[in-house]
């Protein structure tokens, strides 16, 4: 059939009287087709939102994209532009059929891409230009144009397409030129925890109001209550007051309608996340690709619960309705195959990145170790279970996590056609060290809860451990090193990326940098004295500097890369939902939402810019699995217009 096509294609330039002077051109004047496939990132459903990254990413790595794109929104986030225009719910989920720029698309297993072509080269003046585009299909598509004019055309995903020209001058000769059009769809999932989510970088940040919001502290008096800046938009009452509205009345719902944006509130999953930069990037220095990313990580995932079993939301979106378990990954993973298959039988997973194992040997426990003084809040966080030690830590670390890696292992190992190595672990950044050692302790960063400092010798135990033992650990087991954590190591061993964590060392949550944005060297004090202690003056002004809360930039370049419990809450101002009931707060006044609000939104976790960093590490490994080669230095340039020779 395709060869009876070909020839048909063929007879109908030369009876027409094709002459194939194309084909015989060499040189700068030559003329050839090019062509891209637009809106190649298919979890957008707008290609101006995907063009906004071709140009960015001129800049060169995903980080001096980051600088750029935020550059241009002025430190308040690209995201927020394009959160509402995804291939996903209101929940964050998938959407079986996607709307993508007027077209319904089978999200999971596209039956046609949208392409442009154009001609390059030298094109004479006058001529004009009939295309055809032929996948087999009798009669093929036509479409007549300008010669300097792009094309744009759907073709049929799964086989090639033949595009030809015929070029007709002003004096009737007739010249062609053709090229095989074939495009490539990647299937590619992100799974993990909340570092592989993108937590602590919402969509769409909190919006700042300039004045206070009353917090209790553990049973404390009237003396014990503190402000903080509140939501912006929120009107109910914002002092602790005798009688607080408890958490199922309109105060609560009318907080929640003036929260972050997240694209999946339920897991805090946000697009500034390493794995969507990565899938993002590929999409966008690969003009013939198209990717397919399907997002699952998840806030608080284990790989006992989260990945392997369902875990508890971590939030509720500002309306509608708010799930309270998230189910497994891996089984959302399979559903997903299966209906791919169901559409596309040869459809495979291509590609799967993943971060997993802190909340497994209790990070957030360990943090928490660090940074709650002695007081009732360390004895109440002590019984709630929320704090860990380090032993603690590296006991599950030696016993119960090298299992549970293995049964990962083992759920992916189908999934991925046998070769773990399409599995691209991507480690941690270190998130407590700067200049190779550790962050010194002390309230920089931290004062935004009163009960919070960091012990210096507490975080200089967690960060041995981290630095010497987990991410070792880690490394070894990912890539079937030191010991018989691997049948199978050819094939069990996954492709480890850790390249990133050598900037990280210098980009610590207590780095800090002259080029610093204004409001955090003003505003954000070294020595814990950011807030007014006044709980009359601080009703109205909670800050201690002039500027005003509303002026925080939450994606301004930093020297810092990971997120303080200040600019988590200045960023997100969240609460979890998932904690155990002894911990739950009896109203938004009281001291559990003050103490955890400070740091569930993202404290302690890579900001956009070390997603980024990350996103430039994850690349290399990625290609490689895939078989891409490395972009030019200048990449994605928008295709040049042909040139128009002069007239005779």
């Amino acid at each position: 059939m395709r060869a009876i096509a070909l020839a048909a294609l063929a007879c109908l330039f030369v009876c027409a009287g094709f002459d194939g002077r194309a084909a015989a051109q060499s040189g700068a004047t030559a003329i050839t087709i090019e062509w891209e496939v637009k809106n190649r990132f298919r979890l957008f459903r707008r290609d101006t939102d995907f063009e906004r990254h071709v140009l960015a990413n001129r800049a060169g790595s995903q980080l001096a994209t980051e600088h750029l794109l935020n550059r241009n929104t002025d430190g308040r986030g690209w995201a927020d532009e394009t959160v509402e225009h995804l291939c996903v719910n209101a929940t964050g989920a998938l959407l079986e059929t996607c709307e993508r720029d007027g077209e319904s698309e089978n999200y999971l297993a596209p039956k046609s891409h949208l392409l442009v072509a154009r001609l390059t080269g030298t094109v004479p003046a006058g001529a004009t230009c009939n295309w055809s585009f032929d996948d087999g299909t009798i009669p093929p598509k036509q479409v007549n144009a300008a010669c300097s004019e792009p094309v744009r055309q759907r073709v049929s995903y799964g086989k090639p397409t033949i595009a030809a020209v015929g070029i007709t001058r002003p004096d009737n000769s007739i010249e062609s030129v053709s090229t095989e059009i074939q495009v490539r769809d990647l299937l590619i999932a992100g799974l993990g925890d909340s570092v592989a989510a993108g937590e602590g970088n919402p969509d769409r940040p909190i919006a700042l109001a300039d004045e206070g919001f009353c917090f209790r502290r553990f049973l404390g008096s009237v003396s014990g209550e503190y402000f903080r800046p509140s939501r912006l938009g929120y009107e109910a009452d914002k002092s602790c007051g005798d009688n607080p509205v408890g958490p199922g009345a309109g105060a609560t719902e009318e907080w929640t309608k003036h929260g972050a944006r997240w694209m999946s509130a339920a897991c805090h999953r946000s697009l500034y996340g390493y794995q969507i930069r990565t899938a993002l990037a590929l999409a966008v220095q690969n003009q013939h690709l198209a990717i397919t990313f399907i997002p699952l990580a998840c806030t608080g995932a284990t790989i006992e619960i989260g990945l392997i079993g369902s875990q508890g939301a971590s939030g509720c979106p500002p309306s509608g309705r708010c799930a309270g378990t998230v189910s497994a990954q891996i089984e959302q993973l399979q559903n997903a195959l299966a209906s791919a298959r169901k559409q596309d039988a040869n459809r495979k997973l291509d590609l799967v990145l993943l971060t997993v194992g802190a909340n497994d040997v209790k990070f957030s426990g360990l943090v928490a170790d660090v940074i709650i003084t002695a007081g009732v809040e360390r004895v109440l966080f002590n019984q709630g279970g929320l704090l860990a030690a380090v032993p603690q830590a590296q006991q599950i670390l030696d016993r119960d996590f090298p299992g549970h890696f293995a049964k990962l292992r083992a759920a992916l190992k189908p999934m991925v056609g046998g070769h773990l190595s399409r599995v691209v672990y991507v480690s941690y950044g270190h998130p407590a060290m700067h200049g190779g050692a550790s962050c010194p302790g002390g309230r920089d960063g931290l004062d935004v809860h009163p009960a919070f400092t960091a012990d210096a010798a507490r975080l200089r135990s967690v960060t041995d451990f981290v630095q010497t033992k987990f991410m070792p650990k880690m490394k070894a087991l990912a890539r079937c090193e030191g010991g018989p954590a691997c049948k199978t190591p050819d094939s069990d061993r996954m492709t480890f990326v850790d390249s990133h964590q050598a900037a990280f060392a210098n980009h610590g949550f207590c780095a800090r940098s002259p080029e610093d944005p204004a409001f955090d060297r003003e505003c954000f004090s070294a020595e814990g004295k950011s807030f007014d202690p006044d709980p009359v003056s601080a009703a109205t002004a909670p800050l201690a500097c002039s500027l005003r809360p509303s002026e925080f930039r939450p994606y301004a370049p930093r020297a810092r890369w990971i997120r303080t419990a200040n600019d988590s809450y200045f960023t997100a101002m969240t609460f979890p939902r998932g904690l155990p009931s002894t911990m739950q707060p009896s109203n938004i006044h009281d001291a559990a939402w003050g103490a955890l609000s400070a740091v569930y939104g993202g404290a302690f976790h890579p900001s956009a810019e070390g997603h980024a960093a990350m996103a430039d590490a994850a690349l290399p490994a990625a290609r490689e699995v895939l078989g891409l080669k490395a972009p030019p230095k200048v990449i994605a340039e928008p295709l040049p217009p042909p040139t128009v020779a002069p007239a005779q």
